[in-house]
This record gives structure tokens, sequence and C-alpha cells, in this order.
């Protein structure tokens, strides 16, 4: 008589912090700015929260590009999602990915076979980057939207300065980086500034002026939101970097060696060893098994409260969320959102969800920096800035910004160690692989034995 087949596990259902607490329970998917925000303005509500996330910390994005350019540490702007209880005993986290909503039983399943019930729904798990179908970008483009990517394109940098150092000679290395925002020029400023004012020191052995950063972009101006008049600052700042802009140029196909470009109907291959992708952000496509309403770019829908259309008592804020009136996709909107979206559930539970106004966005206004001195600024309520001013507003705000006194205090270091000591050429690195000069790739394993045994030889002779 054959042994009846195991039957498959159950999914696990976790439980609120409280054991046997009639309590209402939030969860909240995603622990960025909105994420957080509506954690926090929770703190002393009659709740419990569970802030779900796929990652244990929190990545402050707006400076990625300094990770990636060897200027601060990948701790400097992450903080620890489990910090949140310092100061808030009414919050647990859990680490896990979503992978579907049951809406009518307001549960959750994740990934593991572990799902979670809720009373109330706020997604805030943002977007990723958006290849535009463009052949090649996704294999062989690094994104800058999360902290291991960031670190792929600082290794990747030194990987190929020490390859070029030793079998450059005579040959050019370029970096590009796609994508004109804010994003794309202050990574491509950076860029520009390591090999201008860092590398006649640290590489000595390499020429400048065959060492290209390169940014590409679509559209006649970079910073395209910005004013007119900050714009083209933005370009003339680049341009004084010696930065290669290329505008009104559109990448046709990504290589393993570099990019195909069109400009004016004429394409031509850009040779590179670093291609940064810096341009264009879409749901993730995990989104597409929630059963929410969703519209460009695959963003959830939501009505004049960031309430998901159809759907009571959830609710999408931040990137992830398209309302009635489209809102940029920065850290303000999602702050504000996840704020207005905790005090709508405080009031649901006191009965007065009727009583709560709209959402309203209140634009503090945007900035973006292209290197040392230099940054342009559209703050509400005050003119137009650009250069010193504007860079030194720039860097007391992210610093201000950033979660935890600690990552406060080492970006303050970092970033001092930086602009203000000119002195210093000191670069937050990793591992590198080891290089063979070019004229060894061809010898065959004996040689390569022959070698050793002398070399040993030598050695013992000594």
């Amino acid at each position: 008589m054959s042994e009846a087949s195991p039957a498959a596990p159950s999914p696990v259902t976790l439980e609120t912090d409280r054991p046997g607490s009639k309590r209402p329970h939030v969860v909240v998917v995603g622990g960025g700015f909105g994420g957080v925000a509506a954690v926090r303005k929770l703190r002393r509500a009659d709740v419990d929260i569970t802030l779900i996330d796929r990652h244990t910390y929190n990545t402050f994005q707006p400076l990625l590009y300094q990770v990636a350019t060897a200027s601060l540490n990948p701790g400097d702007i992450t903080w620890f999602l489990r910090a949140i209880r310092a100061k808030q005993d009414n919050v647990r986290f859990l680490k896990g990915v979503v992978t579907s909503i049951d809406h009518q039983n307001r549960t959750l399943a994740l990934h593991g076979d572990v799902s979670v019930t809720y009373d109330y729904l706020v997604l805030a798990n943002g977007v990723t980057t958006n290849f535009f179908g463009t052949p090649g970008a996704e294999e062989y483009a690094i994104p800058l939207y999360k902290r291991s990517q960031a670190l792929q394109v600082r290794d990747r940098l030194f990987e190929n300065l020490e390859e070029f150092a030793i079998n450059g000679q005579g040959s050019d290395l370029r970096i590009v980086v796609v994508g004109g925002g804010a994003t794309g020029v202050e990574t491509a400023g950076a860029f520009a500034e390591f090999r201008n004012n860092d590398m006649p020191t640290t590489y000595p052995e390499l020429d400048r002026e065959r060492i290209h950063v390169t940014l590409l972009e679509m559209a006649p101006a970079v910073l395209g939101p910005f004013d007119e008049k900050l714009r083209d600052y933005a370009k003339k700042s680049l341009e004084k970097r010696d930065v290669d802009l290329r505008l009104n140029t559109a990448v046709k196909e990504v290589r393993p060696d570099g990019v195909l470009v069109e400009h004016d109907g004429h394409e031509e291959f850009l040779e590179a060893g670093i291609v940064v992708w810096a341009t264009g952000v879409t749901a993730h496509p995990t989104v597409l098994d929630w059963d929410v309403p969703q519209g460009r770019g695959g963003r959830i829908e939501v009505d004049e409260h960031q309430q998901i259309k159809g759907l009571e008592n959830e609710f999408a804020i931040g990137d992830i969320s398209i309302g009635p009136d489209p809102l940029p996709q920065l850290a303000q909107p999602a702050i504000q959102g996840g704020k207005h979206v905790a005090k709508l559930i405080k009031a649901d539970l006191k009965g007065r969800k009727a009583r709560v106004k709209p959402f309203k966005y209140s634009d503090k206004g945007t900035m973006a920096t292209i290197g040392k001195a230099s940054a342009v600024a559209e703050i509400t309520y005050m003119p137009k800035l650009k250069g010193f001013l504007a860079w030194i507003i720039w860097v007391a705000l992210h610093i201000a910004t950033l979660l935890g006194n600690r990552n406060r205090l080492a970006t303050m270091i970092n970033l001092g160690s930086k602009y203000l000591f000119s002195g210093s050429h000191n670069a937050i690195v990793g591992e590198t692989p080891y290089v063979v000069a070019k004229h060894q790739m061809h010898i065959t394993p004996a040689e390569k034995r022959s070698q050793a045994r002398r070399i040993l030889e030598r050695r013992a002779a000594k």
C-alpha cells in the first residue's frame, strides 16, 4: 500500500505585535519617505502597525550618486528600519515582498507562504527603473535606484580605472550617463569633478584628456522642469567641468562595450566602460498581481484622499500613486501624502473621516547640484537661486532630511572632507579584480607554469 503524499504546508498568518489585541491593524508596505512618514504620524494612534519592506533598511535615494562616485559610504545613506521602534512601540517591522492582495478578506500574501491581515493598508512601495524597451539597456546599463546598484557603479568605475592604468595607454575610457534630469546631471557632474580634481593625484599615469564623461539627453535641455535660466546655468556648469553634453540625442541600443545613439538622424556608437541609466521609472511588475487600478507608468490610481479607487481603507502614496492631479515624483509629495493618510486613518477611528479635507500638495520647490559650489534651486516664496547659495541650501537640506543623527553626522563629515579640504583625495572604494596585462593574455598554461617556477626559484635564491 503506497503512502499518501504529504499535504502542502499551510501559509503562516502573522499576528500583530500585541497578541489578542483588538486594535485596528495598519499595514504599511514600503519603508521609503512616504511609508516612514505615515508610520511616524500614527505614533500616538490607537492602532498596531506592521511596516513591510523587501529590505531591512531605508535608502536615501537623492544621495545614491554620491555612493556611486565614491564620496559616501552606503551606510551613510541607509537607515535600519527596525530602529523605528526606538521611539514608537506600536510598530513592528517585517521583511518581505508582497506577491498578491486579497482585498475582500483584507489579506496580503508575501513570498515564503506568509500572509498578513489588515484593517487599513498603505501602499508606499515606490517604483523601479524604466528602460523604455531599449535593446540591451536592462542587461548592460546600471540604474541608480538601489544601494546595490550604486555600489556596482562605484566598483565598476575603479575596475575600469585600474584596468586603464595598465592597459589603457593609447586608448580612451568613457563613462556614459543616460538622462538629463536631476540624477543624471548630479551623477555626470560628480564623475567629472572626480576626473578633474582627484585623478591627477591618485592616477597620475592616466591622461585626463582621454577619460570622457558623456551625458545623453533626448530633450533639447537638461533639468527640464526647471526655469529656463536655471537650465542654461546647469548646461554651462556641466560644460565648464568638461562634461561631453549631448542633447537631442536618443539611445538606440546599449551593448556590453557602449551605446548606440542617434542625433539628427545620424547614428554613432560610443564605446564605454560604464553606462549609468538615470532616466525614467515605472511600477514594479509585481503590482500587476495586486488587483489594483493602474494608470500611466503602472502607477496605482487614487482619489483626492490618496485612497485607491474602489477600495475602502486602502491607500497608495508617493511615486507608486497617481491621482487626479499628478504630482512630481519627489520626496515631499510622498512625505506629505503619508502624513495625510495617517491623519485620515486617525480621523476614521474617531468617526470623523468626513471632516478631513482632500489632500493638497504643498510644493516646497526642487533643486539639483552640478558639483562643488554649483547648484540650482526653485524654492517656494524665494527667488530662483543658482551657484554657491543654492549649493549650500542643497547640502544643508539633504543632510537634514536624512534619517538618524549618525547618518547626518557621517554624511556631513564625508561631504565636508570632499568639498572643504582640497588636499584630500581619499575615495571610498571596494574590491576590484586583478588586472592582467594585455601582452600576458595569450600565454599558454605551460608558459604560465614556467613563469611561476622561475619566480619561485628566484625567491628561493634570495
